[in-house]
């Protein structure tokens, strides 16, 4: 497997009209991304609503992306649960599918101590063949966090190969960094600390923001790797209205908002999660046209 690194979008998923899932649209949005220089593709990310998705639905997912995609890129999946044993069965069917390796988000109802988290997880790696990356997002899961102590004691083990941090707290993410071996990747999930991330050693980062403006993400990467610094900064600070953007709505609504005043449509969110209110749209709808991705021809 290639190393964990770049920019790594969380695929929305594209729904028809009445909330089924497009399966075809989902072909035609992984090449999207694709084609904008995207180093992997991740479905069942928390904004590929995985949560709304029954059993064969993930599993229709992951098989279309895994189909698709054919090698290009590597392709991981999230088979987070509640429990540790919905969680093992997840990763296993994922792992029938053929993806590269798993994203698992913390549990995001209950709230288990550090020691039941380093069980979770270990119990998890001895189920599967799969690398694993960890995930890390308080916001989401009630104030829980992997502390940076149970990162440490799992990046010793070599099947888990990089966090996604979540938290928005850079001194977390640079911690992460410091106390990991320069083979764990460390990936931003708070898009507007990408560029800050990289500088002190993060392989990467797993941005919504992914999906609406890929290039202009891997713009920031492409940039760092090269050394230039200030085009990178540049493409950060280009990014960061368009990130903010996006938390007009309920996540994932943002996302799909943007997408379908791009010309892009991927369909709705599933409920309850309903579009942007038309203040909200318009609002969002200046910030694209600012940042060059609507234009007069554009639907939006």
């Amino acid at each position: 497997m290639k190393p964990l690194h770049g920019i790594i979008p969380p695929v929305a998923t594209p729904m028809h009209s009445d909330e089924e899932l497009d399966l075809p649209r989902l072909r035609w949005y992984i090449d999207r991304l694709l084609s904008e220089g995207v180093h992997a593709v991740f479905v069942l990310g928390t904004n590929s609503e995985f949560y709304a998705l029954d059993d064969r639905e993930k599993q229709a997912v992951i098989a279309t992306a895994v189909e698709h995609v054919a090698g290009r890129a590597p392709v991981y999946a999230g088979t987070g649960a509640e429990s540790t044993r919905e969680v093992i069965r997840l990763t296993r069917m994922a792992e029938r599918e053929g993806v590269d390796a798993v994203s698992i988000i913390t549990p995001y109802f209950i709230s288990p101590s550090q020691k039941e988290i380093l069980d979770h997880y270990r119990r998890i790696a001895d189920s599967t063949s799969l690398p694993i990356i960890l995930y890390s997002n308080p916001v989401t899961c009630g104030g829980l966090k992997i502390e940076v102590e149970t990162v440490a004691r799992l990046a010793e083990d070599r099947r888990f190969i990089g966090i996604k941090d979540s938290s928005g707290d850079l001194t977390t993410t640079l911690e992460y960094i410091r106390v990991t071996p320069p083979g764990f990747a460390v990936l931003q999930g708070r898009d507007t600390l990408i560029y800050s991330s990289l500088q002190f050693g993060a392989k990467g980062a797993i941005p919504a923001s992914g999906n609406v403006a890929p290039a202009l993400c891997v713009e920031i990467y492409d940039a760092f790797q090269r050394g230039d610094h200030d085009a990178a900064r540049e493409a950060q600070w280009r990014l960061n209205p368009i990130r903010l953007s996006l938390g007009l709505g309920t996540p994932p609504s943002g996302v799909k908002a943007a997408l379908d005043l791009m010309g892009l449509s991927i369909g709705p969110c599933r409920a309850p999660v309903g579009p942007l209110p038309p203040d909200k749209l318009h609002r969002m709808r200046e910030i694209l046209k600012q940042a060059g991705l609507i234009n007069e021809r554009s639907p939006g």
